[in-house]
Parts: C-alpha cells; sequence; structure tokens
C-alpha cells in the first residue's frame, strides 16, 4: 500500500476506526464526504444551547427536539453509509451568537450590531452547562459515535480561554487556571453525560493570530488539564469571527501547507491520546508524512474533501494523480463571498448537489466534439465529454495547454495553481481526448470537420492601454514579467493593481528584493478579490518593505527611465523605473469566439471568452455545457 500509516486503523477510546483520516463538518455537507472513504465523518454541527448560541441564526432549532430529531438521526446514516465513524461537532458562538435578546460571553459589552453581550453569572454558566450535558448526552443517545467539542476558533470555551475576550477579574479570569476553569466544568459535565467510554473529541486553537489572543503555552497546558476529559485533540488555529486573524484560520495561497504541524507535534509529545491536526493538508504525501514522523495520529482534512471528497478511496488505491486539488481560494467559505458565489473552484457539484449529480453518465449518443482552447474551461469541457463516450478534439493555438493557468502556476504563491494544472494534464493524458498543440482553430479548419458540437474556450487577451511610451523596450506585459522575472530590473513599475499585478509585485518586493510601485486607477487593490483573499494579500503586502500602492492615480506616460503619474489630487510624479509591467486586466476574445457560430448547431462559449472571471466560472461552465450534450 503507498500510504499505509494514513490507512491504518487507530482505536479512540472504546471506537475502532478503520483509518487516519478525519473529514471536518466543513459547510454542513457530507454526504459526498462520506462515499469518498474518510475514518470519521464529523456530519455537520450542532448548536449547544437554543436561541444563545448558534453564529447563523437566532431561530435555529435544537437537533434533537421532537420536529428535529429524525433528520438528525439521518446524518448518522449518512456519515455511516461507507464505513466511516459518525461524529457531530458541538458549538456554541458565545459572544458571536445570533439571538433576539442578549448574548452570553466571559464578559459583558455592546457589540457593533447593539446587542448586548452579558458577563455570566455563575447561574448563567450553570444554564449553559445544563444544555451542553444534554446536547451531548442525546447525540450519544440517538446513534453518534462520537462527539466533537470545538472549544477553537474564538467559540464560547475559547472565549473563556483567551485573555483577547476574557477581561474577568474573578475566579474565572485572569490567570491560565482561572479562565480554564468554567471550558473544564463544560468537560466534566459532557464527560458525565456520555460516560466513560464514549469518544469525545475537542478543537483548539494552538494560536488566535491576533494581538492579545491565547499563548500557545497556556493551550499546550489547557490541553493537558483537559487529557483526563477527552480521548482526541485537533489542533486547529486562528480565529472565526475576527476576519483578520480567520485568513490564518482558513488559510489562503499566502500560506504554507500544514501550518498547524508543528503544534501538534508538540502536543503529540506532551499527551498520551490521539492528535488530530487540521489546516492546508493538500495531498496523501503530507498526511502520510505527518502520521509517519509521528507529529500527529490522524489528519483532519475539510476543503481538500470540498475539492474531491473521494481524496481518501484515490489514495487508499494508489492514485494520488487523480485527486482534485484545493487551490485555496476560498470561494467555498460563504464569509469571503459574503454568501453571494459560494461553491468550489475545482469541484462543480459543491453547493450545488441538488442538480448536478455524483457521477457522470455516459451519453446515449455518442457525438464528436470540437473544444478550440485549452485553458481551464476547455480542458474541463474536453475532460467531461470525453468521460461521457463523445470523440472529442482539442486544438490549442499555443505549444502548451492551461491557458492563463500556465502563467499563473510559474508564480511563487501559486503552487496549488500548479497542482490543478498538473492534475488537468495528467487526466489529458489518461482520456482519449485527440489533443493538437500548435494548431489555431479556423472557422474553416472546423467546417471541414463538421463536429456535432462545438465549445469555445479562447480566453482572453491582455488589455494593452492608450499610455504614450507603451511601445518602449523596457514595457512588458504581465505573462512576460511572470515568464520572465529573472530579466526584471531593480526599480519596478506596475500599472494595474489587479490580482495579477498585486500577486506580481508582492513576489518581486518581498522575495527579489526589488522596489516596486503598483499604480491602481482604482481605490483598492485586488478587487476582484474575495474578501478575505484580500486580507490575505494585505497582510503579505505588509511584509514587502520595497513595495509602493499608489490608489486612484492615473499613469500620464512611460519614459526611458521614469513613470510619469497622476494622483487623485492633480498632483504630478515621477517614478523611477527600468521595467514597466502592465497589469491592467483582460479582454474577452469575443470576435474570434463569434466567427465560430453558425457552422453547427450545438456551439457554445465557454470561459474567459464571454468575461474574464474566476477559474470557478470557467470550470463550472466546462462541466456542465459538456456533461449535457
Amino acid at each position: 500500500m503507498k500510504y499505509p500509516n494514513l490507512f491504518s486503523p487507530i482505536k479512540i477510546n472504546d471506537m475502532m476506526v478503520r483509518n487516519r483520516i478525519v473529514a471536518t463538518p466543513i459547510g454542513q455537507k457530507f454526504f459526498d464526504k462520506s462515499l469518498g472513504g474518510p475514518g470519521i465523518v464529523i456530519a455537520g454541527s450542532v448548536i449547544a444551547e437554543p436561541g444563545k448560541s448558534s453564529f447563523a441564526s437566532s431561530d435555529e432549532p435544537y437537533a434533537f427536539s421532537k420536529y428535529e430529531v429524525e433528520q438528525t438521526r439521518q446524518r448518522i446514516l449518512i456519515a455511516r453509509q461507507a464505513g466511516a465513524k459518525a461524529s457531530i461537532e458541538i458549538v456554541h458562538a458565545g459572544q458571536y451568537a445570533r439571538v433576539k435578546d442578549f448574548a452570553k460571553g466571559p464578559s459583558g459589552f455592546i457589540r457593533n450590531d447593539g446587542v448586548e453581550v452579558k458577563e455570566m453569572t455563575e447561574e448563567m454558566m450553570e444554564e449553559t452547562l445544563r444544555w451542553y450535558e444534554q446536547t451531548a448526552f442525546d447525540a450519544k443517545d440517538i446513534g453518534f459515535d462520537m462527539i466533537f467539542m470545538h472549544f477553537g476558533h474564538g467559540w464560547l470555551p475559547a472565549q473563556f480561554l483567551s485573555p483577547f475576550f476574557n477581561k474577568r477579574t474573578d475566579k474565572y479570569g485572569g490567570s491560565l487556571e482561572n479562565r480554564a476553569r468554567f471550558p473544564l466544568m463544560i468537560l466534566e459535565r459532557v464527560r458525565k453525560a456520555v460516560g466513560a467510554n464514549f469518544p469525545i473529541d475537542m478543537r483548539i486553537s494552538a494560536t488566535e493570530w491576533i494581538e492579545g489572543g491565547i499563548e500557545f503555552e497556556d493551550v499546550l497546558a489547557f490541553i493537558k488539564m483537559a487529557e483526563p476529559l477527552i480521548d482526541m485533540v485537533q489542533i486547529s488555529c486562528g480565529l472565526d469571527m475576527e476576519r483578520e486573524a480567520n485568513v490564518h484560520m482558513v488559510t489562503t495561497n499566502f500560506s504554507e501547507h500544514v501550518p498547524n504541524a508543528k503544534y501538534a507535534k508538540i502536543v503529540k509529545e506532551n499527551v498520551h491520546i490521539p492528535v488530530a491536526v487540521v489546516g492546508a493538508i493538500m495531498n496523501p504525501d503530507e498526511a502520510e508524512q505527518l502520521i509517519s514522523d509521528g507529529v500527529a495520529d490522524m489528519v483532519a482534512l475539510g476543503r481538500a474533501l470540498v475539492a474531491d471528497p473521494e481524496w481518501p478511496k484515490k489514495a487508499r488505491e494508489g492514485r494520488p494523480e487523480d485527486i482534485v486539488p484545493c487551490i485555496r481560494c476560498l470561494q467555498c467559505y460563504h464569509i469571503s463571498t459574503n454568501h453571494r458565489n459560494v461553491g468550489c473552484s475545482v469541484n462543480p457539484r459543491y453547493s450545488n448537489e441538488s442538480w448536478i449529480p455524483r457521477k457522470l453518465e455516459k451519453a446515449d449518443i455518442k457525438k464528436r466534439i470540437v473544444v478550440i482552447g485549452a485553458g481551464p474551461a476547455g480542458l474541463q469541457a474536453a475532460l467531461v465529454a470525453d468521460k461521457r463516450g463523445h470523440k472529442v478534439i482539442l486544438f490549442e493555438k499555443n505549444s502548451f495547454l492551461g491557458g492563463e493557468l500556465h502563467y499563473v502556476a510559474m508564480e511563487y504563491y501559486k503552487s496549488d495553481i500548479k497542482a490543478f494544472l498538473d492534475y488537468l494534464k495528467v487526466q489529458l493524458k489518461k482520456s482519449k481526448v485527440e489533443v493538437h498543440l500548435n494548431t489555431e482553430a479556423t472557422p474553416e479548419l472546423v467546417k471541414k470537420i463538421m463536429p456535432d458540437a462545438v465549445i469555445i474556450a479562447v480566453g482572453a487577451n491582455p488589455v494593452i492601454p492608450h499610455i504614450p511610451g507603451i511601445g518602449k523596450q523596457h514595457v512588458i506585459s504581465f505573462y512576460d514579467a511572470i515568464e520572465h522575472m529573472d530579466k526584471i530590473g531593480q526599480n519596478v513599475v506596475i500599472i494595474g493593481g489587479g490580482t495579477i499585478g498585486a500577486e506580481i509585485g508582492l513576489e518581486l518586493s518581498l522575495l527579489q528584493q526589488k522596489n516596486v510601485t503598483i499604480i491602481e486607477l482604482g481605490g483598492e487593490i485586488a478587487a476582484q478579490g474575495n474578501m478575505l483573499y484580500k486580507i490575505a494579500l494585505r497582510q503579505k503586502m505588509q511584509q514587502a518593505s520595497t513595495l509602493n500602492t499608489m490608489l486612484k492615480t492615473t499613469c500620464q506616460e512611460i519614459k526611458e527611465d521614469v513613470v510619469v503619474v497622476k494622483t487623485s489630487d492633480g498632483e504630478e510624479k515621477f517614478i523611477k523605473a527600468d521595467t514597466v509591467i502592465i497589469a491592467t486586466g483582460l479582454k474577452p476574445n469575443k470576435s474570434v469566439a463569434e466567427s465560430f457560430y453558425g457552422i453547427v448547431p450545438e456551439t457554445f462559449m465557454i470561459g474567459d471568452c464571454i468575461k474574464p472571471r474566476k477559474i470557478m466560472e470557467a470550470v463550472m461552465e466546462g462541466y456542465t455545457i459538456a456533461s449535457n450534450l
């Protein structure tokens, strides 16, 4: 077996688990993950105290109440359907709860939304403890195999533990012993409710990534205090509702893989219960190494199983190259997108389970399909059409696959994009798609073939703004900049502060110590990025001492050694430039795309040739169009 440690059994209290993979409760969606082969499925979350603990709604019902319990029981059946153990997350939002009257917390204050957070009295604590006890008892009573206590990410137990939240001066505040008092009381009551032999897991943040947050030394000490009451601990980090810390809880492309391993290793050296680690464990090689090196006993996968719910199955079968890699774009996270465009860039079914089937069906009528363009949209369309049994002919005018991804994958902070592009290339090699590189499709060529359908994915071209001096030799496109970073001068001006310009500037400044100025016409950098991406980008850019951004600024002229700009207040400035990079966006290749219409009845435009957008839209359009041909 390729991953012997990852697929070795483990016993947690009295419960035998078939492998070392935990499916986390991200997004409350776990049907596909349950079939994918993890050892434990955390089947979403339940609130611990109705009306006072939900971070979603003050009306969220108690999961074990008369009219909810049947649906909650279904979660167990779904989680277990392929052999996993069914766990359930028990959470209390504390001061962040959506409430009708007041919220509970370690310290009292008025929230920004006007809701009062009351400092919990011992009477209020007792009420909360009774609910925790009841919730744990009910979870065991209806058949869950274990429970998952959320003590991290700034929820109620973490609020008591952390000096950032806990400002009390009584026996529940101040010293760690005092701050740990109420969280330990929760665990004591929960253990009493479920008995000695029932597995209890606990997630905690090793560090909160916020000034004034709990120190790791205190977290480690608390875990040791809690050890007699729990059976496993899961090491995470960061905070949920504090957005500056959220990007370390759910990392972006600007963070390393497996960022919490260093904390998990220390915890494992100090406790005698199994230790799990969560956070950017991207592939089976990383997971296997964590366990074989003794860093952790289990790996908890969140977004990796959003991107590919069959991750465990494919790893077990020794074919990691078939795992669709997560690109850490955070589109699956409702906070990032303000609930407006939640989905997965590489898994169209996520959030669309009601209408996108789990498995592609073979087409009743086999067709001959021409796909023009081998970017993410075209590649996805070709692969899906091939899987459905169609004869697919793919034309790409360049000598390489990937379109825009080809260049993006070269950037330092885009290793996850490179992994996705590598995955697409492998799948294309395994397919029966007839690939023609260095071949520019024309309407005449398509007429000769006369396919049943044409899918046009010719992408977009860089926008070339009308700036005097733009034709000078030291002015290059962002494509050239990415491909030939070694030829870029010491003083760099980037015209355009979208995601591409911003990341090129970051890499040149932070990693190559070049003097970089980004000129952006609009009022923010990376305006098209989602909220958490922008926070993470800004935090990373703040580390780059030689990077300067100028917002609401226009480029007036490019001279031999300077760029002339005008600021929003009308001031003219001269910026030294050995190299000028044009990153003013993309323009859809509409005229080329539209030239293929009228040849065959079934003709479709997909991807950036309609409008330059995110990878998610390209993949979705390629998948859905091809799956319905």
